[in-house]
């Protein structure tokens, strides 16, 4: 970060309770930036009992804080977490899609609610995300890659606005995870040795299937082998399952994979052996194509489907301005309707933007 980029700038840090955004504070503070923080309330309905990370959360944000003399405030998004995210996420898996609530979440709550709320108050917003910007030679801001091919975290904010992208810093992004934790450790911070979440944004320890589950509960109904049209099992509910899926299927004779989904019949069809070929995909189809920055269409592309450290080569074949045909180089596991294909330029150094998988 440049000093002379920030002075004279209003700015609000999103503090999780997490190491990474604890250590966006420090970034400031060795500045000599004395940022606005602010933790963002999400959490279960008043009558759930789920284990909740947020009571914690909370006191490690307000520690970190403190420590480095910024207010702290905490700003209430759960109605808007529960019409909009849960909204998206629920509507996506009852029609037998794979959706993403963290890409979703960072849309409407990080960069959405908090910003109708107090976030158009300040010029930044700086949040501990694993992503950079950088600035072409017209003045368009872009969001690139980070250095940690493992934490890069752009594919979940690449459903952002642009003005969101404008008003969005990365204070940590340069860096690759196991720096921040030396930083963290280094200046003792009360989080340093805190492990990552990992269940869904703001969810902490909440499982995914628990989450579904609240809201759709469950609707059992047969898993058949594909070759064969075999009754091999029961499934509790199509929304519990994932194209490509491999793991927790529960069934002997495996591994079994997730190949499709008969929403009309209440079906989930596997199949038995070890990467079938019918797992995999080469072409595709992507709709409502989002661009981060600008327009474009760019024929020869990386692009990733999940959250993994590797890109995929492909051409794009497009047919409007916000769809087109993925042709990938290679064929790809796991493909599924809804997940979102995260689209980048031929060195994977600039993300363009997003569009949902619909095949």
């Amino acid at each position: 970060m440049n000093i002379s980029e920030l002075e004279n700038k209003r700015i609000a840090v999103l503090l999780s309770g997490g190491v990474d955004s604890s250590v966006v504070v420090y970034e400031f503070a060795r500045l000599g930036l004395h940022p606005d923080c602010f933790y963002i309330k999400i959490g279960p309905e008043e009558d759930e009992e789920w284990d909740c990370s947020s009571e914690e959360d909370l006191e490690m944000a307000t520690a970190v804080s403190h420590r480095y003399g910024c207010k702290l405030e905490v700003i209430d998004c759960h109605q808007e977490y529960w019409d909009q995210v849960t909204k998206y996420t629920m509507d996506k898996v009852k029609a037998g899609y794979t959706p993403n609530p963290d890409v979703m979440c960072n849309r409407l709550i990080k960069f959405g609610a908090f910003h109708e709320k107090r976030g158009h108050d300040y010029d930044l917003i700086a949040t501990g995300h694993y992503a950079q910007t950088e600035i072409d030679e017209e003045g368009q801001k872009w969001l690139v890659t980070s250095p940690d091919p493992v934490k890069d975290q752009t594919d979940f904010l690449a459903q952002i606005y642009d003005w969101q992208l404008k008003k969005a810093i990365f204070p940590i992004g340069h860096y690759v995870k196991d720096e921040v934790r030396e930083i963290a450790e280094r200046e003792h911070l009360i989080n340093a040795k805190r492990k990552d979440s990992q269940g869904i944004c703001f969810l902490g320890k909440i499982n995914y299937n628990d989450y579904i589950r609240r809201y759709l509960g469950e609707q059992p109904g047969d898993v058949i082998e594909l070759e064969t049209g075999k009754v091999i099992g029961q499934h509790k509910g199509l929304w519990f399952h994932t194209i490509g899926q491999r793991k927790g299927m529960g069934f002997s004779g495996g591994p079994w994979f997730v190949i499709k989904k008969d929403v009309a019949k209440n079906i989930l069809y596997v199949s038995h052996g070890y990467d079938p070929e019918t797992a995999y995909q080469q072409d595709f189809k992507v709709h409502d194509f989002h661009f981060l920055t600008k327009g474009l269409t760019p024929c020869e592309v990386t692009f990733k489907i999940r959250h993994t450290p590797e890109y995929h080569q492909a051409k794009l074949e497009w047919s409007d301005d916000h769809s087109f045909v993925v042709h990938s180089k290679e064929k790809i596991h796991g493909v599924a309707p809804g997940q979102f294909c995260v689209v980048y330029d031929e060195n994977h150094h600039r993300c363009l933007g997003s569009g949902e998988i619909t095949i």
